[in-house]
């Protein structure tokens, strides 16, 4: 019997917002690059804030598409790189996290279901006992708990709708998108696990940044503004 009309899957950007990640960047851009394979419906955007190393030469060797930011800032930068995809499936990536081979049929298949937005279990590249515990957690559908880290993905038309992101926000932009994503529609969190670079508690200690981050967290929801936030977290947070 003669089939129907094939329905082309539904187009990914996976946007990665940088600044100085020479050195870095083509690690992640060759995994993804990998775990996309022949598939033509996908497409990498590095939205970078000016950086003064080689991290756009790398990325556009490792065949990602750059697009120079305006200003600098994580949600000012996600924000450009989205009006700038063609996806109707947009993927934040943080430059130092390796989502799963799974990537792609992940995300198509939880927006069949109907999710409208949603993010990936975390784990570290770190085999401690206390990164292991609180990753655990995030398996757990609430605001909480959720951090740029996991990525997120989300519907074109749903980001549209809900603002994209706060660019006023220097700290916690990644928890303050959900809550508003959620008002749009149901937000999954994904069965697999990203990996990301646990370089930052090397470098602070482990058990003291995740205290910072316990603390900046609680400060957040209690309405401290932003700049005391990041007045404190560039006292506390070395690198």
């Amino acid at each position: 019997m003669p089939s129907g009309p094939v329905t082309p899957p539904l187009f990914v950007s996976i946007i990665i917002p940088t600044f100085n990640e020479g050195g870095h960047i083509g690690r992640l851009l060759f995994h993804l690059r990998a775990i996309s394979g022949p598939d033509a419906a996908v497409e990498i955007v590095v939205a970078d804030g000016g950086s003064l190393d080689d991290t756009a030469t790398e990325a556009t060797a490792h065949g990602a598409r750059v697009v120079q930011c305006p200003c600098r800032g994580r949600a000012a930068q996600l924000n450009y790189g989205a009006a700038h995809a063609r996806g109707q499936i947009l993927y934040f990536l943080h430059a130092d996290s390796l989502p799963p081979a799974t990537l792609l049929p992940d995300l198509r298949e939880a927006v069949a279901a109907g999710a409208t937005a949603g993010c990936y279990r975390l784990s570290f590249d770190e085999p401690h006992w206390f990164l292991a515990a609180n990753a655990w957690f995030t398996r757990f559908n609430f605001n909480g708990i959720r951090y740029g880290d996991q990525s997120l993905f989300v519907q074109r038309a749903v980001f549209k709708q809900a603002g994209g992101y706060r660019e006023q926000m220097q700290l916690l932009e990644d928890q303050e998108i959900v809550g508003r994503l959620r008002q749009h529609g149901p937000f999954r969190v994904l069965s697999g696990y990203i990996t990301t670079s646990a370089r930052k508690y090397r470098r602070n200690g482990i058990y003291r940044l995740q205290g910072v981050f316990a603390l900046l967290t609680g400060l957040f929801w209690l309405g401290v503004p932003q700049p005391r936030l990041v007045q404190l977290y560039k006292r506390l947070v070395r690198g």
